[in-house]
């Protein structure tokens, strides 16, 4: 198998076969990236990113210079049209299938235990959105998308030890703001 700097090499030589590949090996990151910024619920529009990412590149590969990684290039792009995306479809309702529809009108645990689970999933959503983007990108992709922390750390182009600070200082940051909305985190 080709290395990255090979695959693009030949991809700035105007080689569609490599750009294919490294298409393929990126994909699935990319898109896993875009959803731990947007958040899952939503999945259309982090299709969408992954489509603009693969169109910016394709589009500006000719001007890498391999100075950082490609996938440090790549997952910077993603990086930088999601949280874009985010900002423009902040006040939008997110996106719910069926099942999750079924689930809130099921007679399971109790209309008043169901109230209170997702009185509780609202306060964390919000707390989580007040975060700094990374810490957001690092708790979803960790928690969300059971992605390592190696997984993690190359997403979002950084050490582990960097990756394992941001996991760690997000979640003493959600205890804190959980509490003052008067929710334990035991």
């Amino acid at each position: 198998m080709e290395s990255d700097s090979q695959l693009v090499a030949r991809a700035q030589s105007g080689d569609q076969q490599a750009f294919a590949e490294l298409v393929r090996h990126y994909s699935s990151l990319v898109f896993r990236l875009a959803v731990s910024i947007l958040g899952r619920e939503f999945i259309p529009e982090a299709e969408d990113v992954t489509q603009e990412v693969f169109f910016k590149v394709y589009h500006a590969i000719e001007s890498f210079r391999g100075e950082a990684e490609f996938s440090s290039w790549i997952y910077r792009i993603t990086f930088n049209q999601a949280v874009n995306l985010k900002a423009r479809v902040r006040f939008r309702e997110p996106h719910m299938d069926e099942v999750v529809l079924y689930r809130m009108v099921s007679p399971e645990p109790g209309p008043q235990r169901q109230a209170e689970t997702a009185q509780r999933e609202q306060a964390l959503a919000e707390c989580i959105q007040t975060l700094p983007e990374v810490y957001q990108s690092a708790l979803r992709l960790y928690y969300w998308l059971g992605t390592g922390i190696g997984e993690v750390a190359a997403l979002l182009g950084v050490p582990e030890n960097t990756a394992k600070s941001y996991l760690h200082r997000a979640r003493q940051l959600l205890h804190g703001l959980l509490k003052e909305k008067g929710y334990s985190c035991d």
